[in-house]
């Protein structure tokens, strides 16, 4: 059994985003192939003791401060590398910045991956003083990751190093998103009967959501936004400033509805805009459904998931005029609406299924440990 230590900033039950999306699916899958993981993690409300989750286990240090979005912690360099003394390998998920920090004050010597989930894009001043300990750090680990050949190559972070990334694209259990969604089905298709325009996920400053209330203007087609987040009040009054009346804000939803949702939508919708966005669990998610996808060309994993032409519709990002033009097609063409959908779900099935992902990194991990 090899053991292997996850390290990130947020993780279950504090924050549901897709990251912590991705650590779930390794160490749960991990199981199957002889790996056990342990997460660590920073919390507002701390455990300070490993407690399980499901299969697999999780370590929640204290959060003393923030800066940027940024937990730090006191007690967590000691805590870290106590784990860590138990683990035969490290595996870290970037970017969380006091992790670099953990790696060097706790004196990591054992094998060490690192999932290069995204660039830091938001916060370019305090990137400036960040570099030389980012840059030391993944020049000091075995390996990086990216989830895509798109981001690995129009990233000057990842181009950088390019001798030691890898290419492990995400994956999803749809096993886990098939239980219970029967219940709900007729509930929403009550709400929606004649389908409608589907997004998932937070609503934070990159998905380009003020796009899709733009493109929405004096549209007749429902959309459906699944999610909450900072920016939720400006999308609603921006809606209701333009007359938008067929957009439908839902919140946050169970497992459940969401799968009856995916299930019952026409078209997985994806206008994320910003660099911000690395890959689109979302469009993922879609795809599993066997829908539809529309989403932009921003250089990053979207465009590896959503084909032009093929499993959808990729657009310029920003523009609601192909933004609008994209959804009416879609609408307006349902046999190639079904097409584009079952390419999607093809895609989905031969690259990005939760065993695939797991499989690779558990070879990778194999690889390291033997060359150790």
């Amino acid at each position: 059994m090899i053991k292997v230590l996850h390290c990130y900033k947020t993780y279950y039950p504090d924050s549901f985003g897709g990251i912590e999306q991705v650590i779930y699916q390794l160490s749960e899958g991990g199981n199957a192939v002889g790996i056990q993981s342990t997460v660590f993690t920073l919390s507002q409300n701390p455990t300070e003791k490993i407690e399980k989750l499901d299969n697999h286990y999780v370590f929640r240090a204290k959060t003393t401060f923030d800066i940027a979005s940024t937990p730090f912690s006191f007690s967590a360099i000691s805590q870290f590398k106590e784990l860590a003394a138990d683990a035969d390998l490290i595996h870290y998920h970037f970017p969380f910045p006091f992790m670099d920090m953990l790696h060097f004050l706790a004196g990591i010597k054992k094998p060490s991956v690192v999932s290069y989930h995204s660039d830091i894009v938001k916060q370019k001043a305090l990137l400036r003083f960040y570099t030389p300990l980012m840059n030391h750090f993944l020049s000091r680990v075995n390996r990086v990751i990216s989830a895509s050949p798109n981001y690995a190559e129009s990233s000057s972070v990842l181009q950088q190093i390019k001798q030691k990334v890898d290419v492990i694209p995400y994956g999803l259990d749809k096993n886990s998103y098939l239980r219970n969604e029967n219940e709900r089905i007729d509930y929403w298709s009550d709400k929606y009967p004649d389908g409608f325009f589907l997004f998932v996920g937070a609503f934070r400053y990159y998905k380009g959501l003020h796009t899709l209330i733009e493109a929405a203007k004096l549209s007749t087609w429902p959309i459906v936004l699944i999610g909450s987040g900072h920016v939720e009040q400006s999308l609603k009054d921006q809606a209701a400033e333009l007359g938008v009346k067929n957009i439908h804000f839902i919140g946050a939803l169970s497992d459940a509805d969401k799968a009856a949702l995916l299930k019952l939508s026409t078209c997985l919708v994806f206008p994320s805009h910003l660099r911000s966005e690395a890959f689109g669990i979302s469009l993922l998610e879609g795809a599993m459904y066997s829908k539809p996808l529309i989403s932009c060309e921003i250089g990053t994993g979207t465009t590896f998931i959503n084909i032009d032409g093929e499993t959808g519709i990729a657009i310029p990002p920003s523009d609601p005029i192909a933004l609008r033009k994209a959804m009416d097609f879609i609408w307006d063409n349902p046999d190639k609406a079904i097409l584009y959908g079952q390419a999607a779900h093809k895609r989905f099935e031969n690259l990005f299924t939760a065993e695939t992902m797991v499989n690779h990194y558990a070879d990778l991990y194999r690889q390291l440990l033997k060359a150790d």
